[in-house]
């Protein structure tokens, strides 16, 4: 009588049931598998071998054969390889076939049969609720990730031999309870606001981009405080909600970027790739695709520093995405969707040499290299930037000066205040998925955004 076992594939950000099924036959002694598995999953033939022996339990001298189905899903990464090991434990008698109902196991295991973290649990965990199963067996690492799905009760699996003893009543294993410090923190930003001497009216543009959740262009000379704005961003950004962090959490369990210690993503991300990130690196992509800058940064910031720096190729795909808020990588094999609802901040100098226009230092660039400079950016690209703004040099008065500005916290609750009014407008529109200014569409913006005499005059005095 074959073994069954229950696991689950990660595809893009969603997670698929995986049946493992173990029979033997007679034969000359061997581990087959089946069922679409790659260069990983093949090898835990020697991984399984080795920790079920380790463990103190018998291997069957047989021809075993693992099928993994549904067969038309390929099977990647090692976390086949505690159920592969449980179903050959349960083959040779030591567990009743039943002993997993309605369970859901996941993990690697290293050849002494300990169980080592395995990406991608969040999906998975949400995964096994949404289907009902009642419990999940995971790596002790991995605990604090699956437990933040309700209503699934988590077992953490140090070793092999310890999810044995537990499933055969010798010792249990505790279910893992999340702590309140895994759901709720305190924001903690690491630039604030009133630390920025000056540069009052870009704070003030960064304030009305992130009530909007507008994109913004800065441009100025070095040493004007781009950078240091851009990092500050995030911390007037309105607090994300337990549903926005397990989005975003979820993203980052399938790239496997989870911080140490960190089963949550409380606070919003602020990403910031260089300037020669290349293309697969920016949107997502691989042979097995994972999410790029743009997902990681997905409810949060995305800075890209010397704007015009980075190659064409590669600012001209974010054009998609920051219209449909996802992005979508096609393989001979399929398509797979990541979210990328990110906030644009960039920056560049207006020159070359970065001091055309700058106050105390003359510029050494011929106007033609100017030109062609600010010409690496894309018209199609500029006009989906909503907010462009100058930072000038800051003078030595206001650098020097003890007077601090107001703090991020106070910012932040104006924003949350704009953010909570544009909510109450938006909730009128049937089956909308607009949540901010910034999201509004051709016929929002006539509905909403109906302009006085002053505002007319303004509107073609600055397309005139």
């Amino acid at each position: 009588m074959l073994a069954r076992v229950f696991s689950c594939a990660v595809i893009g950000l969603e997670g698929v049931i995986v049946e493992v099924e173990v029979d033997y036959s007679n034969g000359l002694p061997a581990v087959i598998i089946v069922g679409l598995p790659d260069a990983a999953v093949q090898e835990s033939r020697e991984r399984v071998q080795t920790a079920v022996k380790n463990a103190g339990l018998h291997f069957p001298r047989h021809r075993i054969v693992v099928n993994l189905s549904p067969a038309s899903i390929r099977k990647e990464g090692p976390a086949y390889d505690l159920p592969i090991a449980l179903g050959v434990i349960i083959l040779s008698g030591h567990l009743p076939h039943d002993v997993v109902e309605n369970t859901l196991v996941v993990g690697e295991l290293s050849l002494d049969g300990v169980v080592r973290h395995t990406r991608g649990i969040l999906p998975m965990a949400a995964t096994a609720r949404a289907n009902g199963y009642k419990q999940m067996f995971v790596p002790e690492a991995d605990a604090p990730e699956a437990a933040l799905i309700p209503d699934l009760e988590v077992y953490p699996v140090r070793t092999l031999a310890d999810l044995y003893n537990h499933l055969s009543g010798r010792q249990l294993i505790e279910p893992y309870h999340p702590s309140s410090s895994d759901v709720f923190e305190p924001l903690f930003t690491p630039t604030d606001f009133s630390e920025i001497k000056g540069q009052e009216h870009v704070k003030r543009a960064l304030e009305v981009a992130a009530a909007g959740g507008h994109n913004v262009l800065m441009v100025g000379s070095p040493g004007a405080g781009k950078t240091l704005l851009a990092r500050a961003m995030p911390g007037i950004l309105p607090e994300m909600s337990i549903e926005e962090s397990l989005d975003v959490t979820r993203i980052y369990s399938v790239a496997d970027q989870l911080p140490p210690g960190t089963p949550l993503i409380k606070h919003r991300p602020f990403r910031s790739p260089h300037h020669t990130i290349s293309h697969a690196g920016l949107v997502g992509g691989g042979n097995i695709p994972k999410p790029g800058e743009i997902s990681l940064a997905h409810r949060g910031v995305l800075f890209l520093d010397e704007f015009p720096e980075f190659g064409s190729r590669v600012l001209e795909v974010m054009r998609q995405p920051m219209e449909d808020k996802v992005v979508t990588i096609s393989r001979a094999k399929g398509s797979l969707t990541f979210s990328a609802n990110f906030q644009l901040i960039a920056a560049m100098n207006p020159c070359p040499c970065g001091y055309f226009g700058d106050s105390q230092k003359p510029c050494t660039c011929a106007p033609a290299l100017v030109t062609k400079y600010q010409k690496r950016i894309s018209g199609p690209l500029l006009d989906r930037i909503d907010i462009h703004i100058e930072v000038p040099r800051v003078d030595y008065d206001k650098l020097s000066g003890n007077k601090l500005g107001e703090t991020s916290e106070v910012i932040r609750k104006r924003v949350q205040t704009a953010r909570d009014i544009q909510n109450k407008r938006f909730s009128k529109i049937e089956a909308s998925n607009i949540f901010a200014n910034a999201d509004m569409r051709v016929g929002e913006v006539r509905q909403f955004c109906k302009l006085q005499d002053e505002g007319q005059s303004l509107m073609r005095a600055a397309m005139s």
